[in-house]
């Protein structure tokens, strides 16, 4: 029984630590996929530029925001929490949830406009 509770302990110990480590995100990878998948094309060479001034400005945002956003996305407005934009969601379709986390990351990591503290 003990072996049991211990391998069960282990196993939810990994559960979390892989999950956290998945919502960090890797930001070399990140700057990668954002590269990749063009995203500086409306939002801006340093992603606080974007070409029309409705565009989100990305540069420095909340990863985890970020995260939400590109999954809203990807499930589009028929599901629940999906957002409709015909451009993002074509571009999030074929984004993994570690990618979305690989590009928040970067974009969390660029120094942007954004005000953190007053």
């Amino acid at each position: 029984m003990n072996k049991l509770i211990v391998a069960l302990t282990l196993g939810a110990a990994t559960l979390a630590l892989s999950g956290q480590a998945l919502a960090s995100g890797d930001a070399a990878n990140g700057a990668a996929l954002a590269k990749k998948y063009n995203c500086a094309s409306c939002h801006g060479a340093d992603f606080k530029t974007p070409i029309d001034p409705s565009y989100p400005k990305l540069a420095g945002q909340h990863g985890d925001y970020l995260v939400h956003a590109l999954t809203a996305y990807k499930r589009g407005n028929k599901a629940a929490n999906g957002r409709n934009n015909a451009i993002m969601a074509g571009m999030a379709q074929p984004l993994s949830d570690r990618d979305m986390a690989d590009i928040a990351a970067y974009l969390e990591s660029l120094p942007g406009p954004l005000v953190t503290k007053r």
